[in-house]
């Protein structure tokens, strides 16, 4: 699939690794696992988002915009990377934050990813919880228009089919790397929130006849809803690359087992989860998406619903920074049978 006709800024750090976890598989004993490393793309500690915005930035610049726009949760890795692509690129960023947990933990609002916001020169503005807010962004870019700006929004997570298409790019990556090492991919897993990495990978996937089945660990909406979202966005990422029945609904599979009490707020196991990648990889994962996936993973793992012998692939969007943000839920210092 010949992705070069759509603009793109060239900034990721890319081919990402493509690593096996040895002493997590040796700890798990099942399946051989693999991490394919999307927190290692650049720009400001790195993350999925990256891949997404070099595709969404480059229609920014061909449209003349002086201001990019987003919106996400108050510990959004998503802001933080568009924060910092805008400053590379030397265009102003104004990001609305939607408070989706409630925290009154100065740490969680002002540290983090928060802060890098700051430190990248972008402006950031609260919302409540609940809110429209693409709708609210956009209310907000209007009057801004009318004040002579040129503004270019991006909706939350960058996932449209423009920002979709930098995980249909990293699905032909993914199997090419496999290619060059002789690996067969049994399974490939990730975290799934706003639906653009995994709606991108199934299109890619999809379009090169890779036959590696994806799971998406959701980390907010019901298994449902994530399906149909994930679903309704492969299908117009599919039809803007130029091959619209490639994805069928069945190849769409998401699993909300592992939310807890809501989108980022972890639970026990996205804790355990962050502590064994930490104690025994060195790898550093997020309260919010990749501790979620990763939990998911190893329960599937300990279940034997990945099997002994299979290679799974877990596909690491990024966010270490929010950790920062979450100090206190460690403060209790959460340790796994790696001890």
């Amino acid at each position: 699939m010949h992705l070069s006709r759509f603009p793109r800024i060239f900034l990721a750090h890319l081919p990402t690794p493509l690593e096996r976890l040895d002493r997590l598989t040796r700890e798990l004993g099942g399946p051989e696992i693999w991490i394919k490393r999307d927190d290692c793309t650049g720009l400001s500690t790195g993350g999925n988002k990256t891949r997404k915005l070099e595709f969404l930035m480059a229609e920014a610049e061909a449209m003349g915009a002086d201001l990019v726009m987003t919106q996400g949760a108050t510990q959004s890795n998503h802001a933080r990377q568009t924060a910092a692509f805008a400053a590379k690129l030397g265009m102003k960023c104004h990001i609305l934050l939607e408070d989706r947990t409630g925290s009154n933990d100065p740490t969680y609002n002002h540290n983090g990813n928060v802060l890098l916001d700051h430190l990248h020169g972008a402006t950031t503005e609260k919302r409540a919880g609940g809110l429209d807010m693409n709708a609210e962004m956009e209310a907000l870019a209007d009057h801004l228009r009318k004040d002579g700006r040129k503004v270019y929004t991006i909706v939350g997570g960058g996932s449209n089919p423009t920002g979709a298409l930098g995980y249909a790019n990293c699905a032909f990556e993914l199997v090419g790397q496999a290619n060059d090492r002789g690996l067969v991919i049994d399974h490939l897993v990730t975290a799934t929130g706003s639906a653009g990495t995994q709606a991108g990978l199934i299109v890619g996937l999809k379009a090169i006849n890779a036959n590696i089945p994806l799971l998406g660990f959701s980390v907010r909406a019901p298994k449902a809803s994530q399906e149909e979202n994930v679903f309704n966005l492969a299908l117009k990422t599919a039809e803007k690359i130029g091959c619209p029945d490639v994805v069928k609904r069945a190849d769409v599979v998401a699993n909300s087992d592992y939310v807890g009490p809501g989108y980022g707020i972890p639970r026990e196991d996205t804790l355990q989860a962050i502590q064994m990648f930490a104690e025994l990889e060195g790898i550093l994962l997020d309260p919010v998406y990749s501790g979620k996936g990763a939990a998911g993973l190893i329960d599937y793992c300990r279940k034997g619903r990945f099997k002994k012998g299979e290679r799974v692939v877990f596909l690491h969007t990024g966010g270490a920074a929010g950790l920062f943000g979450y100090a206190a839920v460690f403060a209790d210092g959460h340790r796994t049978a790696a001890e």
